[in-house]
């Protein structure tokens, strides 16, 4: 990363913004290439990346010095999403250089997670990185911070024991439904989508008793996948509403940009069922259950953010491994930086050293003639000299470059005025 390029992450998350708000961000997986590509088009960005979960939409950038990298990203939310500036910046973080490097390893390593230590944010942040490299918007000094990204969370998880129990949305939601019926014995579970989350919340289904899995998606291939996995039914995607009132617990993960399950589908879903609770577990970001249906007696929707409260309590029993793994995370963005600062001293280094090597090359081309009656060795011996003088002179003033780099305040603190 050169001097004149600067790191910049924006984002928000489910600290920073309710669902409402982040559901006007979320990019389906269909788009990501598309917004990546307009990102690095923005002016001034040079390499860029987004990620866009249930819980955080970031923009992780590369920028020239000259441009305005809160305006620019800023500027990109609004024209991509056509979300007024004003709704989205009281939500808004911004980090820059060390700290946006520190957050992204936080990410990678699921501390910044809602469910702290979860597996599937890794995933995420690859998937995101190989639509940035396929599209050509990470090619740089983006590709080797993302690389030590996966390499930290690796370390995470194997130097502590952040992740060693299966932890995540899914799971959590899961854990929900079962505290709500007390046993998940006999229930029928209705599946909306077929994607990764709702094939870990089939797994934990299964785990907690259930047995009567229904799936419906409009790929039907992936829902006969799934179904087939765990033994369960496909229902057509057509015949979803005339089929949803047989299940007890929906949970619905889809990509949908518009709400799939209204008031009115309560109030008809109830009827069928004479009036039997329905639950609804909605981890989908944009949401698949429009929130009004809690008015309708005996329908329980929960969302995303719903799931916060029970997710409180996995973090408060990991807080000694997350604190480890805050401490591995701390070296390795100073490891990091030091790494980054030394390699901006290596233009002038070489330029030092091959100017020191043209004068000792001038000096022996002027005494060619002195030393012309030398033998093969004797000149052999001299070359080496000039070289290991050259060496010994230049290393105080490369020493000095070196440790200027790492360390650039201390640097400008010693020099005069």
């Amino acid at each position: 990363m050169s001097r004149n390029q600067h790191l910049v992450l924006i984002g928000i998350n489910h600290t920073t913004a309710p669902i409402e708000v982040r559901e006007r961000l979320a990019i389906p997986a269909g788009r990501l290439a598309d917004a990546t590509r307009t990102l690095v088009h923005q002016p001034g960005i040079r390499e860029g990346l987004i990620l866009s979960t249930c819980n955080r939409v970031e923009l992780l950038t590369l920028q020239e010095e000259s441009s305005s990298p809160g305006g620019n990203l800023l500027g990109f939310l609004h024209e991509y999403f056509a979300v007024p500036p004003s709704s989205i910046t009281p939500h808004l973080y911004e980090y820059r250089e060390g700290e946006a490097v520190r957050h992204l390893f936080r990410v990678a390593s699921s501390l910044d997670s809602m469910v702290v230590g979860e597996p599937q944010i890794l995933g995420q942040v690859k998937e995101s990185y190989t639509v940035a490299r396929e599209v050509g918007a990470v090619n740089g000094s983006l590709d080797s911070l993302l690389q030590r990204a996966f390499t930290v969370a690796k370390k995470v998880r194997s130097e502590t024991q952040i992740g060693s129990s299966s932890v995540s949305i899914a799971s959590v939601a899961v854990d929900l439904a079962r505290k709500i019926f007390g046993s998940l014995e006999g229930k029928t579970v209705l599946l909306v989508g077929a994607g990764k989350m709702s094939e870990l919340a089939a797994r934990h289904l299964i785990q907690q008793g259930a047995t009567n899995i229904l799936v419906a998606n409009r790929t039907l291939e992936r829902a006969e996948k799934i179904a087939a996995q765990f033994r369960g039914q496909v229902i057509p995607f057509e015949d979803l509403y005339d089929q949803a009132a047989r299940a007890d617990i929906v949970i619905t993960s889809t990509g949908a940009p518009q709400k799939l399950f209204g008031r009115s589908h309560g109030q008809h879903f109830l009827q069928s069922r004479r009036n039997r609770p329905m639950f609804f577990i909605d981890i989908a970001v944009p949401r698949d259950v429009d929130p009004r249906m809690n008015e309708v007696e005996g329908c329980f929707v929960y969302d995303i953010d719903d799931l916060q409260q029970v997710a409180a309590a996995n973090l408060s029993d990991r807080s000694r491994e997350a604190a480890a793994a805050e401490t591995i995370i701390s070296r390795e963005v100073d490891k990091y930086q030091q790494r980054m600062q030394s390699r901006g001293a290596v233009p002038a280094i070489v330029a030092l050293q091959q100017n020191a090597e043209a004068i000792r090359e001038a000096e022996l081309a002027r005494s060619a003639k002195r030393l012309a009656s030398l033998t093969p060795e004797q000149r052999e011996t001299v070359e080496s000299l000039t070289r290991s003088l050259t060496a010994k002179l230049l290393h105080p003033q490369l020493t000095a470059l070196r440790a200027a780099a790492q360390n650039p305040e201390t640097s400008r603190t010693n020099d005069p005025d």
